[in-house]
């Protein structure tokens, strides 16, 4: 049962943080709260050692930092720092952190230049009734946690807690 969680919560809620950002440009702090909230759980049940929790921790308060940094000269929204700090909780200080972070990196460059070309072409879009969210078109902000989720997507399978809960699997 806490292999099938540590599974399962991580991608679903990355899936509902991506949609949520496209959709209404936020992402619900609930999202954040149950990883975080998961995580206290799982990772402990899981058998993973004080230590390792620790740099769990000090991974997610070194992201955070650097994102409220992003955030205060407004080059970063409040949910997108939330969501990437949180995220880094469930890599910790493994090199799994850093493929997250170079694949959150270049899925946002590639995101931003996709919203900026679809903006650009705006009125043709809206000519032929492409029905696309305000958050490609209208919006001045990127949705980052698109790039965020499917970074996540990609560097979880090496993440800590999936290798000790595929390992208890077989």
């Amino acid at each position: 049962m806490l292999e099938a969680a540590t599974l399962l919560i991580f991608p679903l809620c990355m899936s509902v943080a991506a949609i949520s950002d496209l959709l209404t440009m936020t992402i619900p702090n609930r999202i954040s709260l149950i990883l975080l909230g998961t995580f206290a759980v799982l990772a402990p049940l899981l058998g993973l050692p004080l230590t390792e929790i620790g740099m769990h921790l000090g991974a997610a308060a070194v992201v955070f930092c650097c994102c409220f940094m992003m955030f205060a000269i407004n080059v970063m929204g409040g949910g997108d720092a939330k969501l990437l700090a949180v995220s880094a909780l469930w890599f910790g200080l493994d090199p799994s952190l850093l493929a997250f972070l170079v694949y959150v990196s270049l899925l946002g460059g590639v995101l931003t230049v996709v919203v900026l070309l679809l903006r650009s072409q705006s009125d043709a879009i809206t000519a032929i009734g492409l029905p696309l969210p305000n958050s490609l078109l209208g919006a001045e902000k990127i949705p980052y946690g698109v790039a965020i989720a499917i970074g996540g997507f990609l560097a979880f399978p090496a993440s800590p807690l999936i290798i000790i809960a595929t390992q208890r699997v077989f």
